[in-house]
C-alpha cells in the first residue's frame, strides 16, 4: 500500500455496500416471510408466530453480519467485529495489512497478536477498502508504534 494523507479524527469504516446489500436482503426477506405466512389461510396461529420467527432469525443474523466497523479517534481504534468489540490504543497497532485476496484487514499488535478488522474488507468494495486501510495505515504510523510513530 502507498502513502495515504491522515484523515481527519473521529473517523469510522466500514463497508458501506455490502452494509446496505445486507440490510435491505434482511429487510425484504422479513417482509415476504411475514407475508406469506399472515396470507396462507390454512396455517394456525403457532405456525404463523414460528414464520415470523424465523423471519427475524433471518434479519438479526443479517443485523449482525452489517455490524462491523473500526472507527478510530484520537486515543486509539475500536474494532466492531461480529459478536466483539476492541478498544486498542493507538500504541499497540504495530501494523495494518491488506493483501491480495485477504477478506478483510489484519492489524498486527504489540502483544504478538494479530487481529482481523472486519469492518474494512474488500468483498463488493475493493477500492475503498484499499482506501481506508491506507488511511488506517496512515494513522497507525504517525500516532502509533509504527514506521513513522512515537
Amino acid at each position: 500500500m502507498s502513502e495515504s494523507p491522515t484523515p481527519a479524527l473521529p473517523v469510522t469504516f466500514r463497508p458501506g455496500r455490502t452494509r446496505a446489500v445486507l440490510l435491505t436482503v434482511g429487510a425484504v426477506m422479513f417482509v415476504v416471510i411475514t407475508a406469506v405466512a399472515l396470507m396462507l389461510e390454512k396455517l394456525g396461529p403457532g405456525e404463523r408466530a414460528s414464520f415470523i420467527f424465523t423471519a427475524m432469525l433471518f434479519l438479526g443474523i443479517l443485523m449482525l453480519l452489517s455490524r462491523p466497523k473500526v472507527v478510530a479517534d484520537d486515543e486509539g481504534v475500536t474494532v466492531v467485529n461480529i459478536t466483539r468489540t476492541r478498544r486498542l490504543a493507538w500504541a499497540e497497532i504495530l501494523r495494518v495489512n491488506l493483501r491480495p485476496g485477504d477478506p478483510w484487514v489484519f492489524l498486527d499488535l504489540s502483544d504478538g497478536t494479530s487481529l482481523p478488522a472486519l469492518g474494512i474488507q474488500p468483498g463488493i468494495a475493493k477500492e475503498q477498502a484499499i482506501r481506508d486501510a491506507r488511511a488506517l495505515r496512515a494513522l497507525a504510523d504517525s500516532r502509533g508504534t509504527g514506521p513513522d510513530g512515537g
